[in-house]
Formats: structure tokens, C-alpha cells, sequence
């Protein structure tokens, strides 16, 4: 019967808490991020003395905990404060300014925006503060999604207490900041780097032990995933090919995670995206899908069908939204040389899957 013992039983799951293995779950202790998580604190802290905040720009590379590490934080907030109201925007959900303020309006808990202007949606996220004395935490993610940056000048001019975080993958967004805002946010640049390998295996084995059944994890399979994770740079690699690894001894009905189902994920790793299509902004929507279309083609040839296609970009902004496309693996890009346009890039299309719902 010893064959059977090493078989799951029908139910059974090696995975014990599948939310772990999200890239948004927030875990009680957030490591090797307490220095980054120290100084947003401190920018933060004069609104619990009745006194405005700091602004910060948050970068850094995807996967490094930037998201995780401030969104922590607010939940601190919440808990410990009830006149701090936190906001947490994301640019790729809500990336017009009268989407983030009805998103506010939704968080403070005025549901009835029908048919209200982007001025009116503002005026009753500023009556709530100013008119309580409640404070802010304005978190705008990715904000190098959102299209129109002036409401920020906004809340920085009329809300009376408040602090304003910008998190975004690219140092240089700041440089393309409206100067008249630039210069009224003053924000503290606060870098956040890849994880080196000590710190990847670190929080790979706090997610396995927030995940997992214990003992069903390979020493050398956990290993592997470990040095992968790290040469790619992105925690959030290392969270798929754990949950694609397990699922893979699961359908062997296998009570350990093996060298082999850790391999066999890796082919599916290319195949990922951190997001799904519906996520996505009208526009880049439409680029995603002119890309499919245009798929092997060079980006020059992209953008000419993007352009009789009724798109607005300019070749810049195209350009940066076909980058974050590809970081989050909805397409590939390979430059190339030669020929009558010398270097250019091809754009292949890509398979969609979210890597948080594998």
C-alpha cells in the first residue's frame, strides 16, 4: 500500500490557501521592504498630528514589491486612524481623471455620480475632507497609465491635510511631469531595486508556508524556482510557476511537488500576462488588438495601422504603452537591424493569461 500512500486522495489539495499565491495578497510582514516602508511612513506621519504630509515618487522595476510594501501601509492607516481617509488608485483600471475621482467618491462612500461632471465629483471628494478635517493619502499606481495628471495639481492646491504617493516602474516619468506640477508636489524620490537571491528565497519560502500544505515541496524543486525567480527579477514569476508546479503534481495526484512539475511549469512561463485584457484602458485595448492583428510586423508598420485605425497617440506615448504591454507579457518585442530602416523592433502577440488567476 506504500504506492497509494504517496497518491492524493480525491479532495485533497496541496495548496492550502490559494489567495497567498496572488501577487496583490498583503502579507502580515512584508520583508526586506522595512527601510522603503520607514520613509513612506515618515512622509505620512505629520497627518496623524493634525499636519500635512510629504509627497513621494515610488520607483522601481516591476515584481519588487513597491505595490505591496505602500499597500501595506494603508491598511496600518486604517486600522490605527478613522480621520485618515487612504485612497488607492490603480492607472491601469482608472486612467482618466474623472474615472479616479469616481473611484474616490466610490470610497468614501457616495455611490449617486450619475450624470455628475468631473468638477462636481471633486467638490464632494473635497467637502468630505476639508468639511470633517479628515486627512488623505493619495496613492496613484502606475500613474504613468493615467492620461491627465492636472486633478493631482488639484488636491495638492485644496485639500487642506494630505500626502500624495506616485508609483510608477519608470524613474524618468518624473522628468515628463508638467512643470507647474513638478514643482507644487515636491516629492521625495524614493527607489525601490531588484531583489538580490538571499531576499527572493526569503519571500518564495514565506509565500510556500502562507500557501502550502507543509512537506509537500522538493527541497531542489523549491531551489529551482528560486534561481529562476531570481534571474528574471519579478517575484511575481516565482508565484505562478509555484502555483503552475503544484498544479502539475496534483494532476499526477502526486503528494510532492517535484524537479519535474517545477520544469514542466517553466514552459508555461513565457505564456503569461500579469493582467487581463479587461483591465486595460480603451486604448491600449485597442492597441493589444491591432497588435494582434499586426502580429511579426515592425512596430513602424504597428503604429501606421494604429493610426488609420482612428488612434490619437503620438509615436512617444504609443511607444511607452507598447513597453508596459510587454512587461506584462501580453506581447513580445526583438530588435532587429538591417535593411532600408536599419534598427526597428518587431512585435509578436502574445498569449493571455493572468498571473494572478492562473
Amino acid at each position: 500500500m506504500g504506492t497509494f500512500n504517496e497518491l492524493l486522495k480525491s479532495g485533497e489539495s496541496l495548496i492550502k490557501n490559494e489567495v497567498a499565491l496572488d501577487y496583490s495578497y498583503i502579507p502580515k510582514l512584508v520583508p526586506y521592504r522595512e527601510s522603503q516602508m520607514k520613509k513612506i511612513a515618515f512622509a505620512v506621519k505629520p497627518l496623524f498630528q493634525k499636519r500635512n504630509g510629504r509627497n513621494m515618487f515610488v520607483y522601481g522595476p516591476p515584481g519588487v514589491g513597491k505595490t505591496v510594501a505602500v499597500r501595506h501601509l494603508l491598511q496600518e492607516i486604517e486600522e490605527e486612524s478613522e480621520d485618515i481617509t487612504p485612497f488607492y488608485i490603480n492607472g491601469w483600471q482608472k486612467n482618466t481623471a474623472f474615472k479616479i475621482l469616481a473611484e474616490m467618491c466610490d470610497i468614501i462612500g457616495y455611490k449617486l455620480i450619475q450624470n455628475k461632471r468631473t468638477e462636481e465629483l471633486f467638490a464632494l471628494v473635497k467637502e468630505y475632507l476639508n468639511k470633517s478635517e479628515r486627512a488623505a493619502v493619495f496613492v496613484f499606481d502606475e500613474i504613468d497609465k493615467i492620461e491627465d495628471t492636472d486633478f493631482i495639481y488639484n488636491l495638492l492646491e485644496e485639500i487642506f491635510r494630505k500626502s500624495v504617493i506616485l508609483i510608477t516602474n519608470y524613474k524618468e516619468y518624473v522628468a515628463e511631469l508638467d512643470e507647474r506640477l513638478k514643482s507644487r508636489l515636491t516629492a521625495e524620490m524614493l527607489e525601490f531595486q531588484a531583489y538580490n537571491l538571499t531576499e527572493t528565497r526569503g519571500i518564495l519560502q514565506q509565500r510556500m508556508e502562507y500557501a502550502f500544505v507543509p512537506g509537500v515541496w522538493e527541497e531542489a524543486a523549491a531551489e529551482t524556482i528560486v534561481q529562476k525567480t531570481a534571474q528574471i527579477s519579478d517575484i511575481r514569476s516565482g508565484l505562478y510557476l509555484m502555483k503552475e508546479a503544484a498544479l502539475m503534481a496534483e494532476e499526477r495526484s502526486s503528494k510532492k511537488i517535484t524537479a519535474a512539475d517545477v520544469n514542466a511549469s517553466m514552459k508555461k512561463l513565457d505564456d503569461f500576462s500579469i493582467k487581463k485584457t479587461e483591465e486595460l484602458d480603451e486604448e491600449v485595448r485597442r492597441i493589444l488588438d491591432i497588435i494582434k492583428e499586426n502580429s511579426g510586423k515592425r512596430i513602424g508598420d504597428v503604429y501606421r495601422a494604429y493610426q488609420e485605425g482612428g488612434g490619437k497617440l503620438v509615436y512617444k506615448t504609443f511607444w511607452r504603452k507598447i513597453n508596459k504591454l510587454e512587461e506584462d507579457k501580453f506581447i513580445t518585442t526583438k530588435k532587429i537591424e538591417g535593411g532600408k530602416e536599419g534598427k526597428t523592433t518587431i512585435i509578436n502577440y502574445g498569449k493571455e493569461k493572468k498571473l494572478t488567476e492562473f
